[in-house]
């Protein structure tokens, strides 16, 4: 009879155990040592290890070589335990014993000695589930049970515990399995069980454990029932209802591009194809989270679950993104998946959302506005004075699309800038007093504008005076403004005082020089 790949590849020992290291060292040195508590609490999210490392346990007890860390696996002790038929080692699922009754029966088997082994351990699963009047039977027998007698209690939600109870046990905390970890066991087991499967559809096995070993095997063995020995990325992700990499960058694209138009195509795609929508929404949170992570932290498997080729995709389309971008999107698409949660019309809520997500994109941060207004005349802003004729082919193109696109502080910086091609990409050199201008979204948009497509823009900022070869002023620099001062000049500023009055609860809590 078909044994299931979770059953047939469960650990057996210690060292067959995949992760929780804490777990497996202090108990191999508490039964090197002797020191076998009486109660045990084993918590943590399901398919993490906690009933396999109780069963382990009991081996280790029970062996007889033991009491050892490396039980010898052929006795009968061990074989029968493995098999879940010991009549020393009581397994109970208190989602169905959890009253008063059960826990008093436990309590007179508690009594008696072993049949035959030297422990008697009672497993008991979903332990959070059991009555307060059947932990009240349980706690005197829990607090002094007789030597031969060892608890351990598995739980997903250990703070359901009575403190009575988890005061008299050793409690372990198991964590969730890393991405790597599940990764390399699945590879493990294809490689066993002669089963082809490419980095990618691996990835996607993993993912859908979300930390869970057990869940993956079991995705594992489904893929197996539905695409045979060779599995590959785009089935498997049909077969668990994931989404890939792809549908997601359209958002990214769109994103990009600040077209709302894509934006109402990716959601009738989604109907069309009887998509769950709720469920994109997830997924596109967890992208734009990795992006999010792959832009601050870089190229860390430890932080983005995914395969190597996924993270470098990642990365390279977080590097088109500001930080405050994706943290803007990412907030607003969790809105987004909770409001989807109670829609009457979750069309209607996702393409809002989407669209919302467009416009979102084209704000700009406060302290450029505010950078705006204050080097900004009186009257409306000139446009900035033509390029010589001197300057570089590209530097004149990207200068008259920005001002055409209305971007005049762009164009100005762009003006003070020294521009050239390497291959696609653009390189920019630019004074540090205009960092702003040349920051987020504006500057990709002037580069479309000019050229008809996007193009790859490295910005470098440089001290002094502007880097086009201008010359510097002769005069020298104002002195410095203390802090005092500084906060006195901008609180005296017309449109700060605009903003105040316009926002009366606003409080100015730092000034900071933007040209530093």
């Amino acid at each position: 009879m078909y044994q299931v790949i979770a059953r047939k590849y469960r650990p057996q020992t210690f060292a067959e155990l995949v992760g929780q290291e804490h777990v497996r060292v202090t108990l191999e040195n508490a039964i090197r040592l002797g020191r076998i508590a009486h109660g045990y609490i084993f918590s943590g999210q399901r398919g993490t290890g906690k009933t396999t490392v109780a069963r382990i346990l009991a081996r280790c007890l029970n062996c007889v070589q033991g009491p050892t860390v490396t039980p010898c696996g052929a006795c009968s002790s061990c074989v029968e335990i493995a098999a879940g038929n010991s009549v020393d080692v009581i397994e109970i699922d208190a989602a169905s014993n959890r009253g008063i009754n059960e826990m008093r029966e436990l309590r007179e088997n508690v009594r008696y000695r072993p049949a035959r082994d030297r422990y008697k351990v009672f497993i008991i699963d979903e332990a959070h589930q059991i009555t307060p009047e059947a932990f009240n039977a349980l706690l005197k027998t829990l607090e002094e049970p007789p030597e031969w007698v060892v608890f351990v209690l598995c739980t997903t939600e250990a703070h359901k515990i009575p403190p009575t109870i988890a005061s008299r046990c050793q409690h372990f905390s198991f964590r969730s399995l890393s991405f790597e970890e599940i990764y390399q066991r699945l590879e493990s087991i294809c490689r066993q069980e002669g089963i082809q499967a490419d980095s990618e559809a691996l990835g996607v096995l993993t993912l859908a454990g979300d930390g869970s070993l057990r869940d993956s095997l079991s995705a594992l063995d489904q893929a197996i029932a539905c695409c045979g020995t060779r599995l590959e990325a785009n089935e498997v992700r049909n077969l668990l209802g994931m989404f890939s990499l792809e549908a997601l960058e359209q958002v990214a694209q769109a994103l990009i591009a600040s077209d709302s138009r894509r934006m109402l195509e990716v959601v009738n795609e989604l109907v069309v194809n009887g998509r769950h929508l709720q469920h994109f929404c997830r997924e596109l949170a967890r992208y734009f989270r990795n992006l999010l992570v792959s832009k601050v932290a870089g190229d860390n498997p430890r932080l983005v679950a995914a395969s190597p080729g996924e993270r470098a995709r990642l990365r390279e389309m977080a590097a088109r993104f500001s930080e405050e971008d994706l943290i803007r999107y990412l907030q607003l698409t969790l809105d987004l998946y909770r409001d989807l949660q109670f829609s009457f019309d979750p069309r209607l809520h996702m393409e809002l959302g989407l669209i919302r997500l467009v416009e979102a994109g084209k704000l700009a941060p406060i302290e450029e506005v505010l950078s705006r207004l204050e080097s900004a005349p009186a009257s409306s802003p000139a446009p900035s004075p033509a390029p010589a004729a001197a300057g570089s082919d590209v530097k004149q193109k990207l200068h008259a699309a920005a001002l055409e696109l209305g971007l005049t502080y762009t164009a100005d910086a762009l003006l003070h800038a020294e521009v050239c091609e390497a291959g696609t990409e653009l390189e920019v050199t630019a004074p540090k007093e205009y960092a702003l201008m040349l920051k987020g979204q504006e500057l990709e948009k002037v580069v479309r504008k000019a050229f008809g497509r996007a193009r790859r823009v490295k910005v470098t900022l440089v001290e002094g005076a502007a880097a086009s070869g201008t010359a510097a002023s002769s005069a020298a620099d104002p002195p410095r403004e203390d802090a005092d001062q500084l906060r006195q000049r901008v609180l005296s500023h017309p449109a700060v005082k605009r903003f105040l009055e316009t926002f009366p609860d606003a409080e100015i809590r730092a000034v900071r020089d933007l040209k530093e």
